[in-house]
């Protein structure tokens, strides 16, 4: 038999019965629903989890810091002349692994790293003035001129950092106040610190206990974008003047090359490469720390739920199956003088095969196309309905409403349509194969 004879047969016999392959097709509609529903919300809880993550930093970036041993490593004699090697408690603590220059360059060397930025923390205190009003900030100085090497964007003003100027976060302004206010009256509002002249009061003290102030002051180059994260409340400095700040506070000279920096920003050119390079300086022996190795573990866990609300879809398209597997089989009895004539007439035992699995893939085709149509239908019912009592407890709460509650993939609903069709194929096999190997005598002869 032609192909296309054997594709007319098929529809013909689907479209004769069209009640029992409705019914049959049920059992399919519902667990190819199940699927593309359960792995659409697992989906979008990923995606919502991962979008509110972003906040936690830049996910290509990796902080590095110094480690501190516990324990160094002494050497004995032993027998025969071998060397013994041990480690002793911490009374004797190892030498720690400074962020020197040295390891700076060491840094740049790895493949795959852009950027290796050190940073550090004002040692003293600090008071900022502008006009009547007065704030107190983290003051950051960063090894670099355009603060664009961190992912930092600005809203007004740049992020190149020139000397006497300082680039503040968003919501820098919102900590300055009154010191003269009086109960009851109105807290000031936020200052626009943007382009203009602040004066900082560094503080030390002498050995006395005598506070000393140095009064230097800085104009506000540009305000950075909002991140929720540490940037939104920073004042970024140039390293170099931070040092010379650090230096007069401590009254001594630091030396990056015996001190070594207190914290390095390595920049990777791909969130893909960030858990590799943050190995690599792990081994080398520093702390290091990324946020991408943080939002790994949450996309594994999110993974596993995927898998598991799959697989609780598959289970109803397995019943399905077995409805198919029925359905085919009783088929076979009603249409078992049908198979002998075609046999007689010079139909082969593929033939018959080829026209069972086809009915059997047919069902399973259908009822999986008005399981994805339902589902993706009622994913974005859910959607719509979710996004709307999250973002009323959001609101209430403070938080950042979600963008997404189900989320449906291309490949979903082709992977649910072909993997019902699939279950369809499979579960005509059997009877398939039972009307294949009848013998045509004995088939005419069926009552």
């Amino acid at each position: 038999m032609k192909l296309l004879d054997i594709v007319r047969l098929i529809f013909g016999n689907l479209n004769r019965r069209k009640g029992r392959v409705a019914l049959t097709a049920v059992g399919v509609v519902i667990g190819t629903a199940a699927v593309v529903i359960l792995v659409s919300l697992a989906i979008g809880l990923q995606k919502n989890a991962t979008e509110q993550l972003y906040g936690i930093g830049d996910l290509t970036q990796i902080q590095v810091s110094p480690a501190y041993g516990q324990g160094k490593e002494v050497s004995s004699g032993g027998g025969g002349g071998g060397v013994v090697t041990s480690k002793t408690s911490g009374s004797s603590p190892q030498a720690p692994k400074l962020l020197t220059n040295l390891t700076l360059d060491n840094f740049r060397a790895i493949p795959g790293v852009v950027a290796v930025i050190p940073r550090d923390y004002l040692m003293g205190g600090l008071t900022i003035k502008f006009h009547r009003l007065e704030a107190g900030s983290n003051i950051i100085g960063i090894g670099t001129d355009d603060l664009g090497d961190l992912g930092l964007e600005a809203t007004l003003g740049g992020v190149e950092l020139a000397r006497g100027t300082v680039i503040i976060g968003p919501n820098v302004a919102s900590n300055f106040y009154d010191p003269n206010q009086r109960p009851g009256q109105q807290a000031p509002a936020a200052p626009d610190l943007y382009d203009q002249q602040l004066t900082f009061v560094f503080i030390r003290y002498d050995l006395n206990g005598n506070e000393i102030d140095k009064t230097l002051t800085y104009r506000v180059a540009g305000v950075l974008a909002q991140t929720q994260g540490e940037s939104d409340w920073s004042i970024y400095m140039r390293l170099d003047e931070l040092k010379a700040l650090n230096e007069w506070a401590m009254g001594r000279r630091i030396n990056y090359n015996k001190d070594g920096y207190s914290l390095v920003i390595v920049k990777v050119d791909n969130v893909k490469h960030v858990l590799d390079i943050n190995d690599q300086i792990t081994a080398m022996g520093y702390q290091a720390y990324t946020p991408q190795s943080f939002v790994k573990g949450i996309n594994n866990f999110y993974l596993v739920l995927q898998i598991i609300f799959g697989g609780v879809g598959a289970i109803a398209l397995l019943v399905a199956a077995i409805g198919i597997a029925n359905t085919m089989a009783m088929a076979i009895l009603e249409r078992t003088r049908e198979i002998g004539l075609m046999k007689a007439v010079g139909a082969t035992n593929r033939d018959v095969l080829s026209i069972f699995l086809g009915e059997a893939a047919g069902i399973g085709f259908l009822g999986g196309l008005g399981g994805v149509l339902i589902g993706w239908l009622a994913g974005q019912g859910i959607n719509v309905i979710a996004l709307v009592y999250l973002a009323q407890q959001t609101a209430s709460q403070g938080g950042v409403p979600p963008s997404v509650a189900v989320s449906t993939p291309a490949w979903l609903p082709a992977f649910a349509l072909v993997f019902a069709t699939l279950i369809g194929l499979l579960s005509g096999l059997y009877p398939a194969l039972r009307a294949a190997t009848l013998v045509p005598v004995q088939a005419l002869k069926y009552e």
